[in-house]
């Protein structure tokens, strides 16, 4: 995910997509994701997280071939959705695996495996811009992702928990005795589309913000994206104990603040003189 969000401006570049053509890339790969995560859910049930992150891991990497090799924008815009498949699919299977470890370890430590997620993306930015700085094609940086990625799915596979997840839901309904009110879910599903929103703008745009709004270098745009990351990863890594010592309302209220400030400085940061906008713009990705 990191090389391809650093890599964005490189495929714009390539294909002479434009601003409507490339968002339009950007919402089918959310689109393929969408429609299998509702298929991961039943996947998950039948055949464990362990099985589905088997095959589902190395199947996500592998589909970075078509957007890499794609020749045109229809050709990018069908295999941008088998890729955003991959994705939807991957991301539930290692994130009901991730509670179940939490589970079996006795205390919260999701946000740190979401922390390591973060690290690949910082590093991703930070070795497109490498690439792009020696003046090498970033097109093949994705083909070799795609292609060796897989095999290092093989080693963590190994030390996937053996056995499938042990669902609790009917004895938690029964516990809670509907509490929870459609009300409070809506609100909760709002604050976590508001979550996902900030990050995939991120993702999608932060390095085509710098090049095309802030008239950055080719081989620097992609470290917005960068520094976005390594703040991210930072404070998911932090993110348990600073959850556990503030309480989970607080710690959304000020998650939401701080993304907020930041987004603030990303889109004022082209009315700031020329030595400052880059630094504006850096600031905001690093607080959102």
């Amino acid at each position: 995910m990191g090389l391809w969000a650093a890599g964005l401006p490189s495929l714009n570049e390539r294909l002479d997509l434009g601003p409507a053509r490339l968002g339009s890339v950007l919402l089918l790969i959310s689109g393929g994701a969408l429609v299998s995560m509702l298929a991961a859910g039943p996947l998950v049930d039948r055949w464990s997280s362990r099985r589905v992150c088997w095959f589902a891991g190395p199947l996500s990497a592998v589909v970075l071939l078509g957007p890499a090799l794609a020749p045109s924008y229809g050709v990018l815009a069908v295999l941008a959705v088998v890729f955003g498949m991959g994705l939807g699919v991957t991301e539930v299977a290692m994130n009901a695996h991730s509670v179940e470890v939490e589970r079996r370890y006795g205390r919260p430590i999701i946000s740190a495996f979401h922390g390591t997620w973060s690290l690949g993306g910082a590093a991703g930015g930070a070795l497109t811009s490498l690439v792009l700085h020696a003046e090498l094609d970033a097109q093949w940086l994705l083909i070799a992702a795609a292609v060796v990625v897989p095999f290092l799915y093989l080693p963590a596979a190994r030390l996937l928990l053996p056995d499938p997840p042990r669902h609790a839901s009917g004895e938690a309904g029964s516990a809670s005795g509907g509490s929870l009110h459609w009300g409070l879910i809506a609100l909760l599903g709002l604050a976590a589309f508001a979550g996902h929103l900030s990050e995939g703008a991120a993702i999608d745009w932060a390095a085509l913000h710098a090049q095309w709004v802030l008239a950055t270098d080719p081989a620097v745009a992609p470290l917005a994206y960068t520094i976005f990351s390594v703040a991210m990863t930072t404070v998911r890594l932090l993110g348990d104990p600073i959850r556990a010592r503030l309480g989970s309302v607080r710690t959304i209220g000020l998650a939401g603040t701080l993304a907020t400030a930041g987004y603030v400085l990303v889109l004022v940061s082209p009315l700031a003189g020329e030595p400052l906008r880059v630094a504006c713009a850096w600031t905001g990705w690093a607080l959102a």
